[in-house]
């Protein structure tokens, strides 16, 4: 659990740091840019941006059930966070499982992946997809619906 937080934690208290020494030195205003640009870089580096992540076992259940693909991704990951953007509101539509929590997770990753945990992989239909459009992606959760 721990370990998503690490990269946020970090990048608010160098941006609280930073902006300290702008604010001594009499930079209010870039002190204040320069929080608020840490603190947005903070959030998106955070698990907050994605939808809570559920266990592989019970992704693989609803998926049955739903059909709906599957995301494998971790905290810090820029494609996720891109694929994560860009799929907007659709994204709630999918089953997230955090490889960081879920040790089932990152092994069914570098199973289909040579052994690497890549990221994010998606499985659809039970065919994995490693870091695939998000269009494509969209275009997924329309059919399967």
């Amino acid at each position: 659990m721990m370990r998503a937080w690490t990269l946020p934690i970090l990048l608010v208290l160098s941006g609280s740091a930073i902006a300290a020494g702008q604010l001594i030195t009499g930079g209010p205003g870039t002190a204040t840019a320069l929080l608020l640009a840490f603190l947005a870089l903070a959030w998106v580096n955070s698990p907050f941006l994605f939808p809570s992540s559920i266990n592989t076992q019970e992704a693989q259940r609803l998926s049955a059930i739903d059909g709906r693909p599957i995301v494998f991704w971790r905290p810090g990951c820029t494609y996720c966070m891109r694929l994560r953007i860009q799929l907007g509101r659709s994204a709630g539509q999918l089953h997230w499982v955090n490889i960081w929590r879920d040790p089932a997770g990152a092994a069914a990753v570098r199973a289909v992946n040579d052994g690497n945990e890549t990221v994010p992989t998606i499985i659809v239909t039970g065919q994995p997809h490693t870091n695939p459009d998000p269009r494509w992606v969209r275009d997924q959760l329309t059919s399967s619906t």
